[in-house]
């Protein structure tokens, strides 16, 4: 019976804990959280016995110790001027989904920003597809070819019987199934597109059946979300005329599935447009995109595999390179001497291994961190663009969908790493030096924080839409615990997103390391800290690296947003 007692007490001990730790959480959005959290399961556990209970000794925290110099309002990387939009990756995850349920599609806008900057409507042939990527006429002989293709289809050879059999043992190679994610791109009438592994013509039965899976769902009118079996998941993002599918067996939750897929989109968008997708499946819904996107393997292989691995896409922010103040001042300001005179320019930007070193934009205009993402992606994945200067069409889905501006990309010199976008002449005020520099010594590791427990983390300011995080150390040296610990910050991710119970903070210890997410309305931090580290001691950490970031915020982070 005392046992019993025992339990029961212990149950409505911890029962209004759970209650007590909500209401803090829910009335706290900064520090205090930590202190008065600490503060109240200390009191509650002393006051109880559940420290004898237990079999513990509760940690004796003291006011000055757990909080130190709080920064109370004076959050880090936070800036009243803007030059991102500072959305919510995982929010528009939910969009993308209530945007499939309700059957809407991204048509023509009719106030396009491009129009607007041009003022004026581009005119196209009807056989042109839009911003001069050429003409695409519908010869007789393609249509013959097309009329003899559909004719092939209703009646199987038997040498079509045995290239299916051989597809068949292509499925089946171990290799390929033990892939951790396979992505899928096919259009609407099932022509194969795109696939991450393997080859589209062998995997035509394949595109079949996903094919047929949509189709089946819409004749319901309804839209297919995803299939879960075991653990593998299948995620499906059908945006007319393309259809996507991701298989995946990895810790990446099913929003995060189809946020990476939402990006393969955007990235086949940024070639064609929205527009001359749509426009060119309506006249040939059996036409062969891969004629259209020949070349751009590269930058959809490029993309998923820094999908995999890259914080910036989870995060829905940019990172910024570590650079002193009065270098990135001198660069913003060059930047904005020679581009105010270069007539509808947009954006003018410098960014260097995937960071951002400055960016230059003209009034009433933001970039979307996606749409960066993506010219990150184009620069890391031409490995031309290192040898010459280039104007090329560059469509930004998230800026305008529809249509093209044209960059002039190029590389600031032989010496230098840095790329430039819409501009060349930087070297007279010797920042090239200084970008070099920051290159080979910005780059810092958590022993900068002296916080010994802290092993890695990641923090967001959700104002500025950029987020920094130190290089990888050890435990954290090779590609496999890199990619370990970046399926833990998924799972992170995941749980304080959660759509049907989203946290404010989530504390986790596992056997070999302790892991903690924090989100409030400034910012969004997950850590990953030693397995044996104290709560007491992840308090005075957290602070002091909240401390650390504001007192080199202005490195760290761009926080002006600079015109022209």
């Amino acid at each position: 019976m005392r046992d019993i007692l025992n339990q029961l007490q212990h149950g409505a001990i911890m029962c209004w804990v759970r209650f007590r730790l909500l209401e803090v959480l829910e009335n706290s959005g900064t520090q205090e959280a930590f202190w008065s959290l600490t503060q109240t399961l200390t009191r509650s556990m002393m006051a109880d016995g559940v420290e004898d209970h237990l079999g513990v000794s509760s940690p004796k925290v003291t006011p000055g110790e757990a909080v130190g110099d709080e920064l109370k309002d004076d959050t880090p990387g936070v800036s009243g001027e803007v030059m991102l939009v500072n959305t919510d990756s995982f929010e528009e995850c939910h969009h993308e989904l209530d945007t499939q349920f309700s059957g809407g599609e991204d048509g023509p806008v009719p106030n396009s920003p491009i129009r607007k900057v041009q003022q004026e409507q581009i005119l196209t042939q009807e056989n042109e597809l839009v911003g001069g990527m050429g003409k695409v006429a519908v010869t007789e002989d393609e249509d013959k070819t097309d009329s003899e293709d559909r004719l092939q289809e209703l009646v199987p050879s038997a040498a079509y019987v045995e290239e299916e059999n051989l597809d068949e043992e292509y499925l089946q190679n171990p290799e390929w199934i033990r892939k951790e994610k396979h992505v899928f791109i096919l259009s609407e009438s099932g022509k194969p597109i795109y696939t991450r592994y393997g080859k589209e013509d062998r995997l035509v039965t394949l595109f079949g059946l996903m094919q047929a899976l949509v189709s089946f769902v819409a004749d319901s009118d309804d839209v297919i979300r995803c299939i879960v079996a075991g653990d593998h998941k299948f995620v499906f993002l059908v945006k007319s005329p393309l259809i996507l599918v991701a298989v995946s067996h990895s810790v990446a939750s099913i929003a995060q599935l189809l946020m990476q897929l939402t990006y393969v989109q955007n990235q086949i968008v940024s070639v064609l447009t929205a527009s001359a997708l749509t426009r060119m499946f309506e006249k040939r819904r059996n036409y062969d995109f891969r004629h259209l996107l020949g070349g751009t393997d590269r930058l959809l292989d490029n993309l998923l595999n820094m999908l995999d691995s890259h914080p910036s896409f989870l995060l829905g922010a940019i990172q910024c390179l570590p650079l002193a103040t009065s270098v990135r001042d001198t660069i913003t300001q060059t930047i904005i001497q020679y581009c105010s005179k270069i007539k509808n320019l947009v954006f003018g930007l410098i960014i260097c291994q995937n960071q951002l070193i400055s960016l230059v934009r003209m009034k009433k205009f933001l970039l979307h961190p996606a749409d960066l993402h993506l010219l990150f992606n184009l620069v890391n994945a031409t490995e031309s663009l290192k040898t010459s200067e280039n104007w090329m069409p560059i469509c930004l889905p998230k800026f305008d969908p529809n249509g093209y501006l044209y960059g002039h990309v190029s590389y600031l010199a032989d010496d230098c790493e840095a790329c430039l976008l819409l501009l060349s002449r930087l070297r007279r005020h010797h920042c090239l030096e200084g970008i070099n520099t920051a290159i080979r010594t910005s780059f810092y590791t958590v022993k900068a924080i002296g916080a010994p427990e802290l092993r890695h983390f990641l923090y967001k300011s959700k104002t500025t839409a950029q987020f920094t995080c130190p290089e990888y150390t050890a435990p954290y040296h090779t590609e496999a615990e890199q990619r370990r610990l970046f399926g833990l910050y998924q799972l992170l991710h995941h749980r304080v997103h959660s759509v049907s119970r989203p946290l404010k903070m989530v504390y986790m210890v596992m056997d070999t390391q302790t892991l903690l997410g924090w989100v409030t309305r400034e910012f969004e931090l997950y850590a990953a800290l030693e397995p044996l580290v104290t709560k007491h001691n992840a308090i005075i950490y957290v602070n002091k690296l909240l401390r650390w970031i504001k007192s080199d915020e202005n490195k760290l982070f761009i926080l002006n947003s600079p015109t022209f």
